[in-house]
C-alpha cells in the first residue's frame, strides 16, 4: 500500500496580483467610452491649439508653414494684443465685482419676499431669453446719438453730457461693460435666490430676534454660508465675460474706434476669420487660455481661503 502523498500545488508568485489587476482593469472598462470622449473632445482641441498657434496659417485651405514661437513673438510685440489685454482686465475687474455682490444682495432682498417678487424673479430671465444679436440690436438703440441713454440726460439737464456712446473709444468700452453687468446680474441673482431659499430659515429668524440688521445678516450669516456657491457664480461669470465678449463688440463696435474696445476674445476671432491669420489668432487664443486658467486658479484659490479662514 503506498503512503505517497498529495502536495496541494502552490499558485506561482505573482500570479493574485494579476489576477487583482485584470479585475481592475475589467471594473474599469465602462469608463473607456467616457475617457475616450474626454480625451478627444476636451484634450484634444487644446493640443490643437497649441499646435496650430506654431503655424504660419493664413486660411483654412491655405497650406500651413512651421513657424515656431514666431506668432508668440509678434503677441508680444503687437499694440493692439496689448489694448485687447488691458480692456479684457477692465471688463473683468469692473464687472465682475459689481455683478456678484449686486446680485447677492440683491437676492437677498429677493428671498426676503417683498411685494411682486415673483414677478421681478420671472422678469430677470429676460437677458437669458433675448439672443445676443437682439441684445446688441437693444442697446445700440440705447446708445445711439438719439437714443434712450441721451435722452434721460436730456430731460434731468445734462446736456453736456451728451454722447455718440458707441462711437467714443472710453464710453464704447464702458458701454460693452455696461451691457455685459445688465445680463450678468439678472443670471446671477436668480442663481443666488435659488441658493439663499435652501438655507435654514432658523438661523435669519435667530439673528432677527437679537436685533441684527439685514446688512449684517448679509455679511456674517448668508455670504459665509453661501460662499462656495458664490465661488462658482464667480467662475461662470468670469469665464461668461473673459470668452464671451466678442459677440458684443463685434455687433457694436467691432473694436473701434480704432482699437479702443477691442477685447482678446474679439481679437482671436478677428484675425482668424476677418485677416486670414488663423496661425496667429491662436496664439492670441493661448493668451486667452492662459488668462482664463490663471483667472480661474485665483478665484479657486481666494474662495478656499476664505472657507479654511471660516
Amino acid at each position: 500500500m503506498s503512503t505517497d502523498t498529495v502536495t496541494p500545488r502552490r499558485p506561482a508568485a505573482g500570479r493574485p496580483a494579476r489576477s487583482s489587476l485584470m479585475r481592475s482593469a475589467a471594473g474599469l472598462l465602462p469608463t473607456v467610452p467616457a475617457l475616450a470622449w474626454f480625451l478627444l473632445f476636451a484634450v484634444g482641441p487644446i493640443v490643437a491649439l497649441f499646435y496650430f498657434a506654431l503655424l504660419e496659417w493664413r486660411s483654412i485651405n491655405a497650406d500651413r508653414t512651421f513657424v515656431g514661437l514666431d506668432n508668440f513673438a509678434r503677441v508680444i510685440g503687437d499694440d493692439v494684443a496689448r489694448q485687447a489685454l488691458l480692456n479684457s482686465c477692465i471688463q473683468l475687474g469692473v464687472s465682475l465685482p459689481i455683478i456678484i455682490v449686486g446680485a447677492f444682495a440683491f437676492a437677498y432682498y429677493l428671498n426676503l419676499h417683498p411685494p411682486g417678487h415673483r414677478l421681478i424673479r420671472t422678469l430677470l430671465f429676460t437677458p437669458v431669453l433675448l439672443s445676443t444679436p437682439a441684445l446688441a440690436m437693444v442697446f445700440s438703440g440705447v446708445f445711439a446719438p438719439s437714443g434712450l441713454a441721451n435722452a434721460v440726460l436730456g430731460l434731468i439737464g445734462l446736456d453736456a453730457a451728451q454722447r455718440p456712446w458707441l462711437a467714443q473709444g472710453a464710453t464704447g468700452l464702458a458701454a460693452i461693460i455696461t451691457i455685459g453687468i445688465w445680463s450678468g446680474l439678472a443670471i446671477s441673482t436668480v442663481m443666488f435666490t435659488a441658493r439663499l431659499s435652501a438655507l435654514p430659515t432658523e438661523v435669519f429668524e435667530a439673528a432677527e430676534l437679537d436685533g441684527c440688521s439685514h446688512p449684517r445678516r448679509i455679511r456674517a450669516i448668508a455670504w459665509p454660508m453661501a460662499r462656495e456657491f458664490v465661488g462658482v457664480v464667480t467662475t461662470l461669470q468670469f469665464l461668461w465675460t473673459l470668452f464671451g465678449s466678442a459677440a458684443l463688440v463685434l455687433l457694436l463696435t467691432r473694436g473701434g474706434p480704432g482699437n479702443d474696445t477691442v477685447t482678446l476674445s474679439f481679437l482671436v476671432y478677428d484675425y482668424a476669420f476677418g485677416r486670414q491669420q488663423v496661425g496667429y489668432s491662436q496664439a492670441i487664443a493661448v493668451g486667452l487660455f492662459i488668462l482664463g486658467a490663471i483667472g480661474l486658479l485665483g478665484i479657486r484659490s481666494f474662495f478656499n481661503e476664505k472657507s479654511e479662514e471660516s
